[in-house]
């Protein structure tokens, strides 16, 4: 009997294989033409592992750890890598670990007493240990395996190993099957794939950091790990974030599923934004006893909820005297015609000079000495700068609280003396894992904001705004992480309760991308994301809240 072919179109050109033959074999064939290492393949627009056998025709492209569905997959592997290590080594003891947050090009994990629900004091001596044992076991090569299993064998699964966070986030899915990791006899969950083998995994670290330790990636280097450069007040953030979760009992999406099942949306919403306003006022509070501050400069990535903060704030600082004024950046654009362009010939609107900096710093000095001056207002129909006698003096009480991406740069001020700004940079922050070892990325939980709200309020469809993410989270990189440790303080805008409500809006938009649009793989992963979720209802949110600012209803202009 003849052997059956498969076709393979591979970088223009058209290949025959046996069908049945693994991904991984073609890819090994391909790899030395590639810098970054191959681990996952994308076949007819759909996501593979190395590990599957091609079975049809299709267009074939490989996808590296230089990708970002790559490095995923990369440092989801390493993650599961340290947990067999962290077991091998004191699993009997009832040890764990807990992957926390994301800073810099590494997340921070604690090592946990699974019984006591207590962290472990973590020493340089331990991070080796766990260092030697990952070492070990990436030289040699040992296979990482995919079981599909019964919903409800898995729960009881990770009820027999402790994995509670699992088990409660398995309570509530709905399908019937789901995938399973193994490495050398470890076994668990993890929201995405993995790669091959544990010889992939050549480039981590691991050091100390806090009371836990930070697990090192790779950056845009993908054959070296990133150096570490520490973000107290991002961790300080996070970690009062955390509090506010483990107040509330909820830390991960399984006991905010919980929370929700047991009747208690409004005591979540109520609490949540109590201590959100609670935040706020201190906030003011320390903008008063600065004395002396007249601009107070706000940014933040795409979809932080910058606007709603900035009116929330402005009342606050009412309330201890002092009269507040909004203030836009965008009205100090450059007109279009004078904007500086991307490499691709597009209006950069992004960068420092799309302002004219010059005419700001003429402007807020002149305002800072006392003098009347009559601001600019950017008409974004005509593209152009126009003067509507909008004028502006600033007495002993007023202060100006200025939104926009480049207000922590102090290029963008530079004429101005420092005790006259008060920096605050905000963003989404999640409080919420998906599970003890599965991180939820800040940025889907910015993404999804900003589906909802383009949909909602410039019919911008979820396809188009997941095509240009990419785009703006460049500028984010380039223009405004750079400088939020610049800042005076750090505000956390993610409500723990948010994507249970935004599902009820994002998954109709998402399901509207067609399978053969480029972003029909980004939308199912949200989907498959969102699944996690039991839906909340919006109707406990009050008008001031940051979530209103998306969904609708908001009390403010937004």
């Amino acid at each position: 009997m003849e052997e059956k072919k498969i076709r393979l179109s591979i970088q223009g050109e058209v290949k025959e294989y046996p069908a049945g033959t693994h991904y991984l074999t073609i890819a090994e064939e391909y790899q030395e033409q590639y810098r970054d290492d191959i681990v996952l393949v994308l076949i007819n627009n759909r996501l593979r592992e190395l590990r599957k056998k091609a079975e049809t025709d299709g267009e074939l492209q490989f996808i590296t750890t230089a990708d970002k569905d790559g490095k995923k997959t990369y440092r989801r592997s390493v993650i599961l890598l340290m947990q067999k290590a962290i077991n091998r080594l004191w699993g009997n003891d009832g040890t764990d670990v807990k992957v926390r947050y994301s800073i810099g090009q590494g997340y921070y994990c604690e090592l946990m007493n699974r019984q006591k629900e207590t962290a472990l004091a973590v020493t340089p001596e331990i991070v080796s240990e766990i260092k030697k044992e990952m070492d070990a076991l990436v030289e040699r090569d040992v296979p990482v395996n995919k079981y599909n299993m019964n919903t409800d064998d898995a729960v009881a699964l990770f009820a027999s190993c402790g994995m509670k966070d699992k088990e409660k986030l398995f309570r509530y899915r709905r399908s019937s099957r789901v995938n399973i990791y193994e490495l050398d006899g470890y076994r668990d969950y993890f929201y995405g794939f993995m790669v091959p083998s544990t010889g992939y995994l050549q480039y981590y670290d691991l050091m100390t950091y806090e009371d836990g330790f930070m697990l090192l990636f790779p950056g845009d280097n993908t054959k070296e790990t990133a150096e570490f450069e520490p973000r107290e007040k991002l961790f300080s953030t996070l970690k009062r974030s955390r509090d506010w979760a483990k107040m509330l009992e909820i830390d991960t999406i399984g006991a905010l599923n919980d929370a929700i099942v047991r009747g208690k949306t409004q005591q979540i919403v109520l609490t949540q934004e109590a201590l959100l306003e609670q935040r706020i006022g201190q906030l003011a509070e320390q903008i008063v006893k600065a004395e002396g501050r007249k601009f107070i400069m706000i940014a933040g990535p795409s979809s932080s909820g910058k606007t709603t903060f900035s009116h929330r704030l402005s009342i606050q600082l009412r309330t201890k005297g002092l009269n507040p004024h909004p203030f836009p950046l965008d009205d100090y654009y450059r007109d279009r015609s004078e904007c500086p362009r991307d490499e691709d010939g597009k209006l950069d609107l992004e960068c420092l000079e799309a302002l004219d900096v010059d005419l700001f710093n003429h402007d807020m000095k002149k305002l800072l000495s006392g003098e009347k001056v009559n601001l600019p207002i950017f008409n974004f129909l005509t593209g152009k700068r126009e003067y509507k006698d909008k004028f502006m003096q600033l007495g002993k009480d007023d202060v100006l609280v200025i939104e926009g991406i480049h207000g922590l740069n102090d290029r963008l001020s530079h004429s101005l003396p420092p005790e006259s700004k008060f920096k605050i940079y905000i963003s989404a922050l999640t409080q919420l894992n998906i599970d003890e070892h599965n991180y939820l990325p800040t940025t889907d939980g910015r993404l999804i904001r900003r589906i909802v709200r383009d949909a909602r309020a410039r019919g911008t469809s979820a396809k188009d705004t997941i095509a240009m993410w990419d785009s703006v989270r460049r500028g984010e990189e380039r223009y405004i992480f750079p400088f939020q440790e610049g800042a005076d303080v750090m505000f956390n805008s993610a409500m723990i309760y948010e994507l249970a409500v935004l599902k009820v809006y994002a998954e109709p938009l998402l399901f509207a991308i067609e399978k053969s649009a480029p972003e029909y793989l980004e939308a199912k992963r949200l989907l498959k994301f969102l699944d996690y979720f039991l839906p909340m209802p919006a109707d406990e949110i009050g008008p001031n809240s940051i979530i209103r600012e998306f969904i609708g209803g908001s009390c403010f202009r937004v």
